[in-house]
This record gives C-alpha cells, sequence and structure tokens, in this order.
C-alpha cells in the first residue's frame, strides 16, 4: 500500500485529480482525519477540506497519476 500527502487548494486542482485517478484500473482512497473517500467520486472529493493537506492510499501503479501526485506534494507548495 502506497501512501501520498497532497494539496488540491482549488476545485480545479480536485477535478483534475479525480479525472487522472479515475484513469486507474486500482482502488484510490483520500483522506484526512478519520474521513475516508474514494478518490474516483468527485463529489466526495469536494466535501473535503481543500485548504488541508490530504493522503492518498493506494496499492497499483500508474505513471501518470503517480506524477500527478508528486505535482500535487504540499512540499512544492513554496514553488508553485
Amino acid at each position: 500500500m502506497k501512501q501520498r500527502r497532497i494539496y488540491l487548494p482549488t476545485i480545479e486542482d480536485a477535478k483534475e485529480f479525480v479525472a487522472t485517478a479515475t484513469k486507474c484500473d486500482f482502488d484510490i482512497d483520500i483522506f484526512y482525519n478519520r474521513i475516508i473517500i474514494d478518490a474516483k467520486s468527485i463529489l466526495g472529493v469536494l466535501s473535503l477540506d481543500l485548504k488541508r493537506v490530504l493522503t492518498v492510499e493506494f496499492n497499483g501503479e500508474n505513471e501518470e497519476f503517480e506524477a500527478f501526485l508528486e505535482k500535487k506534494s504540499p512540499s512544492r507548495r513554496a514553488v508553485a
């Protein structure tokens, strides 16, 4: 199981995240505290507090998805 922390400060970022996750053929969860959401659900993702750093958990490999996660890493926040 892989985990990455991401930051999706805008609705557009959330839409792009869900679109990228939907292309994957494995389950992806996104969570904050005790709230766990299916990452392929736009309504679920938008229900999270997008001002927070979120954790993505997945068990599979997809270069495009992992590149997106890297781009949205909180450590890159100051650069973007």
